[in-house]
């Protein structure tokens, strides 16, 4: 009988094993000497060595001047070694997907060393060229649109090293509402279990993560500093608490309110509007010595309700890995039930789950009455969430559900977006445009962006982001709006005596929100003539035209205030504008040329691109016994994300579950003779 209970046991546990998404903690030692080759995240285990400094940031300052639509922001990224032997840290970070990174400096002690811009290999080359010669330096690479590494080497015992990141955003406001997103940190991606053709990982998606609960040892502070032409109006945080000095009504400082509480697990969020809610139509233009630059905002019309709007599909897919466990589905849940149960009786809809796997409600797509959306909502209410995060088989599913002649079908993506193939999902939907819109829904404190808005942007969407459950109901209705009312369609622009060239975009998608146009480009010649806008609104044909001589004008509120900013500025948003259209979220970053005339615009507009990087190097040999030892800088998980974020990779992922499985069919195997004794010796 004790040995028939304890093979009850070990049956019972192997089951746990493959069933349950157990995280996985080791240190970073272990994963060297076990030759890890999945790259995945992993749980950071402090060492007994006191001598190696674990944790050598400890401050992160972000310093934002928001003037008119042009936002300008330093990142101070404090380093110090208060151990006894030289280290070379590594930090992944994360960045607006708008940003463009165009200078870096280097402070150690009295030393003031300006990076420069060089192409990505070769820079890295140099980087360990200097590593190895006992020189300090700093490598910034980025390794996706809104994923940056920072590599430091020969940080000597003592040291104070700050580095110091330039940035320029353009902030565009959405039904009348400016906001001012910077993300801190980067959650952990999931990594499936096919390695790519080189056998490895990126290196950055190896990021060591603090166990939930842990509080970081680094501090982090955020400063914004807001000026207006007209007053302000309605300037919150739904992200921090905040605290705002006024100067007047058409300035504000805005600061974080409690020191205590952690900044650096979230994005920092603020909310914000000006006085009149029309957005003027203006013209910034830059004279540059050997190129000129503009920027033209254009008022979009007012949204049109259709008189008859067509049949629609919806199809649901809902994230239930393990990183969106707890709070994250929790509010998904929420957003899923508003989506749901606000469609119309002619519509259709089907629902699809997945994390390691995928669950699909019905083999078609069903009518939105009672009886249905009840069944979805209760599949729904049954998840708890855990696995891993297989997004594209999911998508392939939902593709394939046969669909209706004459229905507009939109394929809504809901999660966090912690995967490390962006790229497939952005190639899937690439292949699979045309009668199918893609509208993606962030869930979480602390999303990866450059996942949401590339899938938007692929699939001729809309991006939403979710931080909390009393927002998805408001989020789900203006998802109705927006899907059901676009603001302007077949959008088309032309200049008339004004000489223009390389203007982006080169094509205008579908307007769905109550958002500016924004065109960038170069000219020569005079500031004259005009631009005409073309496009629908509703079953209305829109047209309008504008004197590009009435609009450079100094008082313009929205434009004329940026002037006072870097003469650059336009050079680098035009730049940046060109390469998100020539690298298409990765859907052409194997085309030689594409490579070619990106790396020459980061080495040309001195901006950090896919495949240029910054550098900077001391003159000086201050490690000469070259004895550094290698640091990857810890990361908080993101707020309100649990520990199966880190530890669903490995029991989500098909090789460690063929595995267990195998081990019990191995037991049982095992174990039958016994089994079929003792149900002998019962039955008799």
């Amino acid at each position: 009988m004790k040995k028939y209970n304890k093979f009850l046991c070990v049956l019972c546990a192997l089951f746990l094993l493959v069933t349950l998404p157990i995280p996985t903690v080791h240190a970073e030692e272990e994963r060297v000497e076990q030759g890890d080759k999945t790259g995945a995240p992993y749980f950071y285990v402090e060492t007994q060595d006191v001598s190696v400094d674990s944790f050598p940031l400890k401050k992160t300052s972000v310093t934002a001047d928001i003037n008119g639509v042009i936002a300008d922001i330093h990142v101070v990224q404090s380093y110090a070694n208060e151990g006894t032997s030289p280290i070379n840290a590594c930090y992944v970070f994360p960045a607006s997907t708008k940003v463009t990174v165009h200078g870096m400096q280097m402070q150690i002690g009295n030393q003031l060393v300006t990076a420069k811009i060089k192409e990505k290999e070769e820079a890295k080359e140099e980087f360990e060229e200097a590593k190895e010669e006992g020189k300090s330096a700093s490598l910034l690479s980025e390794e996706r649109p809104n994923v940056f590494t920072m590599n430091i080497a020969n940080i000597m015992p003592g040291d104070n090293v700050s580095v110091d990141l330039h940035y320029t955003e353009l902030l565009t406001p959405t039904d009348g509402v400016y906001q001012f997103v910077y993300p801190t940190v980067s959650g952990p991606r999931y990594v499936g279990p096919v390695i790519d053709d080189s056998g490895t990982r990126e290196e950055w998606v190896a990021t060591p993560y603090l166990p939930e609960g842990t509080d970081p040892k680094d501090r982090y502070d955020i400063r914004v500093n807001l000026s207006a032409a007209v007053p302000i109006t309605e300037l919150a945080s739904s992200s921090h608490e905040i605290m705002v000095e006024w100067e007047e009504n058409t300035k504000a400082v805005v600061s974080l309110a409690d020191a205590s509480d952690y900044a650096g697990n979230r994005d920092f969020i603020l909310d914000y509007k000006m006085t009149g809610q029309d957005i003027s139509t203006g013209l910034m233009l830059n004279t540059g010595a050997d190129e000129n630059f503009f920027m033209l905002m254009v008022q979009p019309p007012e949204r049109c309700d259709p008189e008859n709007i067509p049949p629609r599909e919806y199809i649901f897919v809902l994230d239930i890995s393990g990183s969106m466990s707890g709070y994250p589905l929790d509010t998904a849940k929420e957003l899923i039930k508003n989506l749901v149960s606000d469609l119309r009786e002619t519509d259709t809809f089907n629902l699809i789950l997945f994390s390691g796997a995928s669950i699909q409600m019905s083999d078609k797509s069903v009518p939105a009455n009672a009886e249905n959306i009840n069944r979805a909502i209760q599949i729904i209410d049954e998840q708890e969430g855990s696995g891993g995060t297989e997004l594209a088989p999911a998508l392939r599913d939902a593709i394939a559900i046969p669909n209706k002649k004459d229905v507009s079908r939109s394929i809504v993506v809901i999660t966090d977006g912690y995967i490390y193939g962006e790229k497939e999902i952005f190639e899937i939907i690439h292949e699979n445009i045309g009668d199918t819109d893609f509208f993606p829904f962030g869930i979480g404190r602390g999303v990866n962006r450059n996942l949401i808005e590339g899938i938007a942007k692929t699939g001729q969407g809309e991006p939403f982001v979710v931080t909390d459950k009393e927002d998805a109901s408001e989020t789900a209705e203006r998802f109705k709006t927006y899907i059901q009312s676009p603001v302007m369609t077949d959008i088309n622009v032309k200049f008339d005596g004004f000489d223009v060239y390389d203007v982006e975009p080169a094509v205008m998608p579908t307007l769905f929100a109550q958002r500016p146009l924004v065109l960038l480009g170069k000219w020569r010649g005079e500031p004259t003539g005009t631009v005409q806008i073309t496009g629908k609104t509703g079953n209305s044909d829109y047209v309008q035209t504008i004197s590009i001589a009435e609009t450079v004008s100094p008082d313009d509120a929205s434009l004329a205030s940026a002037v006072t900013l870097d003469s650059d500025v336009l050079s680098y948003l035009w730049a940046q504008k060109r390469i998100e259209r020539l690298t298409d979220y990765g859907l052409n970053e194997s085309d030689p040329d594409v490579k070619e005339e990106v790396t020459q615009l980061g080495l040309t507009y001195s901006i950090l691109t896919p495949y240029t990087s910054f550098i900077a190097v001391t003159e000086t040999i201050r490690n000469p016994d070259k004895n550094s030892t290698d640091v990857d800088q810890p990361l908080p998980l993101p707020l309100e994300v649990s520990n199966f974020a880190v530890g669903g990779y490995l029991f989500g992922s098909e090789p460690a579950e063929i595995l267990l499985i195998a081990a019990l069919v191995l037991v049982i195997a095992m174990q039958l003779p016994f089994i079929k004794r003792h149900l002998h010796k019962r039955s008799a």
